[in-house]
């Protein structure tokens, strides 16, 4: 058995902010495929595999015994077309570099300890085993949601085959009747409180959608180009001045442009921006398309010129969604 208190050193020494441990009891599976079965899931069809997986820490890890939640703040920030969690390097790459320290704490403390770690990446629920882990509640906007942080933060989390001597409590869920962050939705995206339908997401179709995206959803984007953050700039929780982000996950220049600028890139400057970004998952093409789609939502009157040129470009999204920005702009050249 692990003492708690050596599981949260080490963590905060490899540089975790939030760390909560809970037992590995599996999860109530039926959430989850009641979402699929609703085709909340849009295209994400990797979501329908691993059921047992997603919901169960043994199917990961035979033997598994405690869940370590771990957290990872992001600056607050100005609004912007990307999202805040994206901005910096990316997440991903953060958590698997601080999980791999903290294997390598944990077994100098318990040779032969067994792990398995993922980021979101992965098949495990970080979300509904951070609350269980007290980290914080899910909000009725699906999100994470902390005392400290509000919900600008990212998760990852270790499975491990070894008891704790102690566990936190689970977190109450604190909304009350609070519906701002869902008010506050540009497609309504949610059909009841904490179910998102990613077929009316703006951040499903600007990170993940690589199909058509539909016309009703294009003049909702907003400033959005990469991810949305309009329901957790709603949350009281997130309101206020909040405590700096993890220094890694700072801006960089890219995630601090404005959808003109990103929609004009070359294909050298986007690889020279985007490189160890969360932004290259969507690619050169799919992140100007998405520009192309912000800049015919909000209409800026100087944008025409940039559009026609993107209407003759040589990729079809890009060329789609500027054709239709432009007709938003009373097809002016």
């Amino acid at each position: 058995m692990l003492r708690a208190s050596d599981v949260r050193a080490g963590a905060a020494h490899c540089g975790f902010d939030l760390m909560g441990l809970a037992p590995a009891e599996p999860l109530d599976p039926a959430p989850l495929r009641h979402w699929l079965k609703s085709g909340y899931c849009a295209g994400l069809s990797s979501m329908r595999l691993h059921l047992d997986e997603r919901t169960n820490p043994a199917a990961m890890l035979p033997g598994a015994k405690t869940v370590v939640v771990l957290g990872i703040p992001y600056d607050k920030g100005p609004s912007g077309g990307i999202a805040r969690y994206a901005r910096g390097r990316d997440y991903h790459y953060t958590h698997r570099d601080r999980m791999r320290a903290l294997r390598q704490c944990l077994c100098a403390i318990e040779p032969g300890l067994r792990t398995y770690a993922c980021v979101d990446a992965g098949v495990a629920m970080e979300k509904a085993w951070a609350e269980r882990a007290g980290l914080g509640f899910i909000g009725k906007n699906g999100l994470l949601v902390t005392r400290t942080h509000g919900s600008y933060l990212t998760l990852s989390l270790m499975i491990l085959d070894a008891a704790v001597d102690a566990y936190d409590e689970p977190h109450p869920r604190l909304c009350g009747d609070c519906t701002k962050c869902l008010d506050a939705c540009p497609t309504g995206a949610f059909p009841s409180p904490g179910v998102l339908d990613a077929r009316r997401c703006l951040a499903y179709h600007t990170v993940e959608n690589r199909g058509r995206v539909p016309l009703k959803l294009r003049d909702k984007f907003g400033a959005c180009v990469f991810g949305c953050d309009v329901c957790q700039e709603a949350c009281p929780y997130s309101q206020g001045d909040l405590p700096p982000g993890d220094i890694r996950q700072r801006a960089r220049a890219l995630g601090q442009l404005a959808a003109a600028e990103i929609a004009g890139l070359s294909r050298e400057r986007f690889a020279e921006l985007a490189s160890a970004t969360a932004m290259r998952r969507i690619g050169y093409d799919g992140l100007r398309r998405n520009a192309c789609f912000s800049l015919g939502a909000t209409r800026p009157p100087d944008a025409a010129p940039l559009l026609a040129h993107l209407a003759e470009d040589s990729c079809t999204w890009v060329r789609e969604a500027a054709a239709w920005a432009l007709g938003q702009l009373g097809g002016r050249t």
